[in-house]
């Protein structure tokens, strides 16, 4: 059967080998029927492949130039049985992008994350501590070679050392070699025929270490330190992972976080509301003497400015706010009844419900 394969190929008379193979790879890629579902592609493909047998081979393209024909063997309607695939390992290659090679190279160690706990004052001031960290780390006995102390690994025989072996399958679409980790030494391209006794041949155990850790001032619940290349150690020659610590604030009898604020209830009675009063607040830098305005109301609040936490990256602290809460007595003798009843007596009852003011604040 004639027919044009320069048309088939959609390339010209005087197209060179290259674009030959380049228009087929688009043409082949395009109508495989293993890709297009399409009815009719199957027979398009073999009459790309035909063209390509004929016009990649100078002998026939030159005849076929000269006579217009040439014996292809039968080619044509045979089937896929029938085909040279040499020239589909470039297909192949277009289509899986050639054999798979596995590499082993420099691994990086695992990242550890630990939690610790830490009290109020250690949050806000910042402290070193202690934490014990159970991490990855090449075994002391054999220093990381998993050999037994006196031997050393040998080259893998099954794969010369290179740590891969070529697997070769079969299709339609040629010959493939697949490039894959040797399983007998699992891509390492050595073997180890006496493994330490300290970590079975692994060359690494998993071992408790102790770490000292700074923590910065100003620091709040959920907080997390990083500690570079403390994790666990690497493979080949790798780094290692990180340490990460996450901080845990345990609670504060008197005072809570408000991000840089710390706060603080002031309880007052409400003689000392009312006519005013100095108190001493406490702070985490020791009692400060405040002065508590005549009328102040519940939920007032004084601004102690400095005495709260800095912010962990640096800078000024923030403040410490003292709201007040009004303590209303539940234990009361007969005088102190008794002035309270002349109390309210002479303040009326539009007194006792009286507006209450803004809040104080202490600059």
């Amino acid at each position: 059967m004639n027919r044009d394969y320069y048309r088939v190929l959609g390339v010209g008379r005087n197209a060179t080998p290259e674009e030959v193979k380049k228009a087929f790879r688009r043409l082949a890629f395009q109508h495989h029927p293993d890709r297009n579902r399409d009815e009719g592609a199957e027979g398009r493909f073999k009459e790309i492949n035909e063209a390509y047998q004929v016009l990649s081979d100078p002998e026939r393209r030159a005849s076929y130039d000269r006579y217009g024909m040439v014996d292809v063997g039968g080619l044509y309607g045979r089937g896929f049985e029938g085909f040279d695939f040499g020239g589909l390992g470039d297909i192949f290659d277009a289509f899986f992008g050639g054999a798979a090679r596995v590499r082993r190279g420099p691994r990086r160690g695992a990242d550890v994350n630990v939690q610790f706990t830490i009290s109020f004052e250690e949050a806000v001031f910042g402290c070193e501590r202690e934490v014990e960290v159970r991490r990855v780390e090449p075994c002391a006995r054999c220093r990381g070679t998993g050999c037994q102390p006196g031997t050393s690994p040998e080259r893998c025989a099954n794969c010369g050392g290179s740590g891969e072996v070529q697997r070769v399958e079969r299709s339609i679409f040629g010959r493939f070699v697949n490039v894959v980790p040797c399983d007998r030494c699992g891509g390492e391209g050595k073997v180890v025929l006496q493994p330490c006794t300290g970590c079975s041949g692994r060359g690494r155990e998993r071992r408790l270490c102790r770490l000292v850790v700074r923590i910065p001032p100003g620091v709040d619940d959920g907080f997390q330190v990083c500690l570079s290349a403390e994790g666990d150690s690497g493979l080949w020659g790798g780094p290692s992972g990180d340490l990460y610590v996450q901080l845990t604030m345990s609670p504060h009898p008197l005072f809570q976080r408000d991000g840089q604020d710390i706060l603080y209830e002031l309880p007052l009675n409400f003689a000392q509301a009312a006519l005013g009063d100095r108190v001493e607040v406490p702070t985490l830098d020791g009692p400060m003497a405040v002065e508590i305005p005549a009328g102040t109301q519940n939920g007032d609040a004084f601004r102690l400015k400095g005495r709260g936490a800095p912010s962990p990256g640096g800078g000024r602290r923030g403040d410490q706010l003292a709201r007040v809460r009004v303590v209303t007595p539940t234990s009361l003798d007969e005088r102190q009844r008794e002035l309270l009843r002349e109390l309210k007596d002479s303040l009326g009852h539009s007194q006792a419900s009286g507006g209450k003011k803004k809040r104080s604040i202490l600059h």
